[in-house]
């Protein structure tokens, strides 16, 4: 699967058939045709092609985990790409790497993607970000997905509760990043489902009871397959 590259579409920008995708959020058809409603972000990973708004940017904090696609590669630092107002500096003094000045391009590149924490947020909001702490690193194979970063606490769960649920039934490897992107790696069936539970989580956010219910269709969802 490839890597979720953050594209800025327009009202009215065409996105794609209908005999390829299904239209998703933000988008509607016309004549067979997909197109985006409103400003955003081009999301389309799933069978569905969904446009997040940018109204929903990620609002940086101190500590935070994240997800951050590399935009540029410079002498001894990365500009990052952490869907934030502007992007994040990550200097090679915040790698697990020993770099030579120069040498960046050899251990990141453009359109890579990293796990990382936010360091440094300051008045000019100016970002800082580190790769220096435990479980942080490049991302290798698995697909990248985009949410509302306002929904990542829903997702979590409290204490953690709903990615277990994901994580124990679908045998896949996740990590949700604070800014809205979450990772997902597994085969391509977990991966599927994780998603699918991901858009209900979204979509239900706001109702009681909701990691009861997304339990049960999991189990179920388990039982059909054997």
């Amino acid at each position: 699967m490839n890597q979720d590259k953050r594209e800025i579409v327009i009202p009215s920008q065409f996105l794609g058939e209908v005999k390829n995708k299904k239209a998703g959020k933000g988008t509607f058809i016309e004549n067979g045709k997909i197109y985006a409603e409103i400003l955003g972000v081009l999301n389309n990973n799933s069978n569905y092609i969904n446009v997040i708004s940018l109204k929903g940017r990620y609002d940086p904090t101190e500590k935070d985990f994240v997800i951050g696609i590399v935009i540029e590669a410079m002498q001894s630092s990365w500009l990052v790409d952490i869907n934030a107002a502007y992007p994040a500096l990550l200097h090679v003094n915040e790698v697990p790497w020993d770099i030579d000045f120069g040498e960046t391009e050899r251990y990141l590149n453009k359109g890579d993607s990293i796990m990382a924490k936010v360091l440094q947020v300051d008045q000019e909001k100016k970002l800082q970000i580190t790769l220096k702490d435990r479980n942080l690193y490049k991302i290798k194979g698995g697909c990248i997905f985009n949410v509302e970063p306002s929904k990542v606490p829903r997702i979590i769960g409290k204490k953690g509760s709903m990615i277990s649920l994901l994580k124990k039934y679908t045998k896949c490897r996740i990590f949700v990043g604070q800014n809205g992107r979450i990772w997902i790696d597994g085969d391509e069936e977990g991966i599927n489902k994780v998603i699918k539970t991901i858009e209900m989580i979204e979509d239900e956010s706001l109702s009681y009871g909701l990691t009861n219910k997304i339990e049960e269709l999991l189990k179920k969802d388990t039982k059909d397959v054997h």
